[in-house]
């Protein structure tokens, strides 16, 4: 089976060849399946007849005969049209559609270019992987949400200053919809062809550079107990940031403290602490991240010489409290929440 493509390759064959003509998405990021059918619909028909030569179905509302007569019709006063089925985990195993979906990508259509997409959370469907152009939109890394920012700027009529998309990532966060919709807002503001500054996006997104989900998370864990309950409620007032995110983000911070004190304790030298959490973590196969920040590792290093094991256990357990709270139907103050979990990490001391 050949190798899936990336966005990034996605994107590159797109913008300089013919569509292959079967695509299959899968992935978590809807938001990246979405633009790579933008640039799909783009690369094979043209402005003017798109309205004749493009459709758009859920797979729950079409059968085996539906979908044929969609993927055989021929185009409109163009060469090619597109056809797009939506979430086809919802077909049932034994569905004769599937028999039509087999039948056609032996043989696609040569005035068809047909996209398929899965759902988030599913599993790739290998025989369609092999006889499709199979893109895997899996989340992006630091460096990667950091070029997507720069192109989705760019199409949207503007710039950002490399700081300022910094500071952007940093206060929105890995979410693509929360940043595609912070864009937008920028670019309702911004005149064309500018590039803004961090002061200027700092303004319009309403959060100043160090008041950041990740400064706060930074603070936490240099036990900075004072800063963090300073910036808490700027925090909490960020686009998307909820107290159960911000806990989640915290703990999977504490627990790579909780490593990097566990080489610590077991006389690794403290100068190759950071490496070694690098190595672990990315060797790891539980999907275990740091995607929201830029090069966390050396903050979790410094972070180790901070805490005794004993300590970040017991912080990792006013995490899970705070979480649990949070999560409750019967709690409304958030930051009063967070802020006894804080002031309850800045007691922590070990046990005699």
């Amino acid at each position: 089976m050949a190798a899936s493509l990336t966005f990034d390759s996605a994107y590159r064959a797109l913008k300089r060849q013919e569509p292959a003509p079967v695509y299959y998405l899968t992935g978590d990021e809807d938001l990246l399946k979405e633009e790579i059918i933008e640039l799909v619909i783009s690369s094979a028909v043209d402005a003017a007849s798109r309205d004749f030569n493009f459709d758009v179905r859920s797979a729950g509302d079409l059968d085996g005969e539906s979908l044929y007569s969609l993927v055989e019709t021929p185009p409109m006063l163009a060469e090619k049209r597109v056809v797009v089925v939506k979430n086809i985990e919802q077909w049932r195993k034994n569905a004769k559609v599937w028999k039509v979906v087999y039948k056609y990508l032996e043989s696609p259509s040569p005035t068809t270019v047909l996209v398929l997409t899965n759902g988030p959370d599913q599993k790739p469907i290998r025989d369609i992987a092999r006889c499709s152009a199979h893109v895997a939109l899996e989340p992006l890394n630091y460096q990667r949400q950091l070029r997507w920012i720069k192109s989705r700027t760019e199409r949207a009529g503007f710039a950002l200053t490399e700081q300022a998309t910094e500071h952007l990532l940093n206060v929105v966060g890995a979410d693509l919809s929360l940043l595609a919709t912070e864009i937008d807002k920028l670019a309702a503001i911004a005149p064309t062809g500018e590039t803004l500054d961090t002061g200027e996006v700092a303004d319009l997104v309403g959060v100043r550079h160090g008041e950041t989900q990740n400064d706060w998370i930074e603070a936490v864990l240099l036990r900075d107990t004072p800063r963090a309950v300073g910036i808490l409620d700027t925090v909490l007032g960020g686009a998307g940031i909820t107290g159960v995110r911000l806990i989640g983000t915290l703990g999977t911070g504490l627990v790579g403290v909780r490593l990097a004190r566990a080489l610590l304790d077991d006389g690794k030298p403290a100068n190759r602490i950071e490496g070694m959490i690098r190595k672990t973590i990315q060797n790891a196969k539980t999907g275990w991240t740091f995607r929201d920040w830029n090069d966390p590792y050396a903050l979790l290093a410094r972070a180790a010489a901070c805490w005794t094991t004993r300590e970040v256990d017991d912080a990792l357990l006013a995490a899970y409290e705070c979480d649990k709270s949070l999560k409750s139907t019967t709690v409304s103050d958030v930051r009063g929440t967070t802020t006894e979990m804080l002031l309850k990490m800045s007691r922590i001391e070990v046990a005699a």
